[in-house]
């Protein structure tokens, strides 16, 4: 069997590609699995280090800041469309899936032309993106994280599979992820975090949090991502916070151990980490990244504010003083945190990935 999949620009799309094509090669070892992407994006670094077949197609996200550019971007639309078919015609797969991400679309888009050939997409978020909602009238199902997302999709057929999410998530044991992280048992601890860059408006918040409030019976766990490290490591330095309570890091390859002893995180509200945090039950303050495409993290964070899962604070409004109240308001009703536990725990879907191969796969 030959398997094509696509999906770039970003690591909430790449990462559950790779996963797929881990998964159909757990099932089919022999199956051929050529991953389609672009030479600037993530996914050149990634995908070939994950040792699968990458090629390229020559496009670019639509440039909105002005009307060169996004005539631009548009230029090269047509072009990636023959690229695509060409890549499509000389591998002849029988499966093709789109994670998302620009380069999704020409890919899955040619893909719906080739005789005998089957078409899926995976849209992760709560607002599908443009490419996926254009190329949900194609093709042959489309996947979805958030059952949200249905009523903004034009597609003969939607199954709901949930996203999948990396194994160490899965795997975590509390008690070795306490010994690991090493911080005290029995404490409320905060995880704060922003990505492998970090998020200036959490790490503004949490630093005016630390210098102007009382924080008793409470440890925190605070990742700055690597650009802003130095600067609040020395701040914290200078203020002589007791780093009993504070681990204080600049990124965590094992970030799921904190996730696992946290019991309240203040993070962004990518697919990614809001299912991570489902599977392991863990409540948090969502505050949206407020460039992302179509707000589409907001929509992900007001979907669960519907739902009592989450809390949330709109990215300029966020400082310490915001902060320190949310923070109190939670910690303080045990019973409303527990119930935001539950409800977000109820949005987890483990078996996202055996969904997703049990439909590609299907009659295979």
């Amino acid at each position: 069997m030959k398997v094509i999949i696509s999906g770039g620009g970003t690591g909430g799309h790449i990462y559950p590609a790779l996963a797929i094509a881990s998964g159909i090669k757990d099932r089919l070892p022999d199956a051929l699995i050529l991953y389609v992407g672009t030479r600037e994006g993530l996914e050149s670094k990634i995908v070939p280090s994950a040792g699968f077949d990458f090629v390229t197609v020559d496009i670019s996200g639509l440039n909105r800041s002005s009307l060169l550019k996004a005539s631009a971007s548009l230029a090269k639309f047509p072009r990636s469309i023959f690229q695509a078919w060409s890549i499509i015609k000389n591998f002849e797969p029988q499966i093709v899936v789109g994670t998302g991400g620009y380069v999704s679309f020409p890919v899955v888009s040619a893909a719906t032309l080739f005789p005998g050939c089957k078409t899926f997409i995976h849209e992760q978020n709560a607002f599908p993106g443009i490419a996926n909602r254009k190329l949900a009238k194609k093709v042959d199902c489309t996947m979805i994280n958030f059952p949200e997302a249905a009523r903004h999709l034009k597609a003969q057929n939607i199954k709901v599979t949930g996203l999948p999410v990396r194994q160490e998530i899965m795997d975590v044991n509390w008690e070795e992820a306490i010994k690991k992280v090493g911080l005290k048992r029995g404490v409320f601890t905060l995880l704060a975090f922003g990505g492998s860059r970090g998020a200036s408006s959490i790490n503004g918040a949490m630093l005016q949090l630390l210098q102007e409030y009382s924080l008793p019976e409470m440890q925190v766990i605070w990742i700055t991502g690597e650009l802003e490290y130095e600067g609040i490591s020395q701040q914290i330095e200078s203020l002589g916070l007791n780093s009993d309570w504070l681990l204080l890091k600049p990124f965590m390859h094992n970030i799921e151990d904190a996730m696992a002893v946290a019991d309240l995180a203040l993070c962004r509200a990518g697919a990614s980490t809001l299912s991570e945090l489902a599977i392991l039950g863990l409540p948090a303050i969502l505050v949206p990244y407020p460039y992302a495409a179509e707000s589409h993290q907001e929509k992900n964070a007001r979907a669960l504010l519907q739902k009592k899962a989450a809390a949330m604070v709109i990215d300029e409004f966020l400082d310490g003083e915001t902060l320190y109240k949310k923070l109190e308001e939670l910690r303080q009703s045990k019973a409303e945190l527990k119930q935001m536990s539950t409800n977000i725990r109820n949005e987890a879907r483990p078996d996202a990935l055996n969904k997703i191969l049990d439909i590609v796969l299907k009659g295979y």
